[in-house]
């Protein structure tokens, strides 16, 4: 699938130079890089607060679930 971008021009010489360190094209190396941050899954913090993993499964966090867990804790 082909997409057009917006990158900064700075950016790209970045990308490309590392490409070419690593004899691949600009391409293969943005796909690589894209790979490898999605196998990473998402971020531990975002902007200093933890993130917490969400559970599909899981209750909803709600007020009142909230307030249960509260009022159970000794």
């Amino acid at each position: 699938m082909q997409m057009i971008i917006n990158i900064e021009d700075d950016v790209v010489a970045d990308a490309k130079t590392l490409a070419k360190h690593e004899r691949k094209t600009l391409d293969e190396f943005v796909v690589d890089l894209v790979k490898e941050r999605v196998e990473r899954g998402m971020p531990l913090k975002r902007n200093g607060v933890p993130l917490i993993k969400r559970n599909p499964t899981g209750r909803t966090v709600t007020l009142e679930f909230v307030n249960e867990l509260r009022d159970e804790d000794p």
